[in-house]
């Protein structure tokens, strides 16, 4: 579907906005204006990586914009992002995208519906800006989830099971820490297409602020990971360490029992009055000097 968000009439450029198209419609949107082959069959692979190409006066790029509904567990690039390709000239910008997408949506609603925008270089940085601030919710998201997983780790007596979890916020984090890293290609190039050095800067902040977010994520998802791997290790050894405990005391009472327990007709103290109390007094004995050896060696 094929739609003109800014007409050409009253404003020297236009905006064209096309969604699900056929190779053919691109064909014909390529021959209209003169897009380069390449660039087009680019646009048409949803699982291309962002990108940013000098096509005569003019740039050819693509973003991946956050999708919000992206499933919980979804942890790879084409799971959780969204492919926008972009034309641009002094005459006119041409977005090109699979699915409707709210972005498209709000920029012309705030920009262009409401005559913010004069020229294609002020709609450009505003759906470059737009695409970045998709990242900005998510971050915020895993950041907090991150906080509730520390919670459980630290807080709680039994150590429950976060590995599931903390693999799949680890791979979000990582997976947009990513898809920003090879955006930030489109920033070094557009300053060679005449924007105002304020305007690159304030979107290099955004860019700057999301990105350390996520690498924040995904240290502290690291750091915690590693940390809930001891913690689960020391509360292992901690429950062997009874264990072998307890298998120190019984281990030679076991022994001793085992011995009197043989069903042979002469052994000592067999037909002696007070043999079982002297038994019963020796394990007690031997008990305490366990004990008292465990002490001595601070296992207790």
């Amino acid at each position: 579907m094929r739609r003109t968000l800014v007409p050409i009439e009253g404003n020297n450029w236009q905006w064209i906005d096309v969604e699900g198209p056929t190779k053919e419609e691109l064909q014909e949107l390529a021959a209209e204006y003169g897009l380069h082959r390449t660039s087009v069959i680019d646009s048409l692979q949803p699982e291309h990586l962002p990108k940013y190409e000098v096509i005569g006066d003019g740039a050819f790029m693509i973003a991946r914009v956050y999708d919000a509904d992206a499933h919980r567990e979804a942890d790879t690039i084409q799971e959780m992002t969204n492919k926008i390709a972009v034309f641009y000239s002094g005459k006119y910008i041409i977005t090109i995208h699979r699915s409707p997408s709210n972005l498209i949506e709000q920029v012309k609603g705030k920009y262009t519906d409401t005559g913010i925008v004069k020229k294609p270089q002020d709609l450009l940085i505003r759906l470059i800006k737009a695409v970045f601030s998709t990242y900005e919710a998510p971050a915020q998201k895993l950041a907090e989830e991150l906080d509730y997983y520390e919670e459980k780790t630290f807080l709680n007596q039994r150590m429950p099971p976060l590995t599931k979890g903390l693999y799949h916020l680890k791979r979000k984090a990582t997976v947009c820490r990513r898809v920003l890293r090879l955006s930030e290609v489109i920033l070094s190039n557009m300053q060679m297409i005449g924007f105002q050095p304020t305007e690159i800067q304030d979107l290099k902040d955004l860019y700057v602020h999301v990105e350390t977010q996520f690498e924040e994520v995904n240290d502290g998802t690291n750091n915690l990971i590693n940390t809930y791997i001891s913690l689960s290790s020391q509360r292992t050894n901690e429950v062997m360490r009874v264990l072998t405990i307890f298998s120190a005391f019984f281990l030679p009472l076991t022994f001793i029992a085992g011995v009197y327990g043989m069903n042979f007709e002469f052994m000592p103290e067999l037909g002696q009055t007070y043999g079982y109390p002297a038994v019963v007094v020796v394990m007690l004995i031997v008990t305490l000097c366990i004990y008292q050896w465990f002490r001595r060696k601070g296992w207790l």
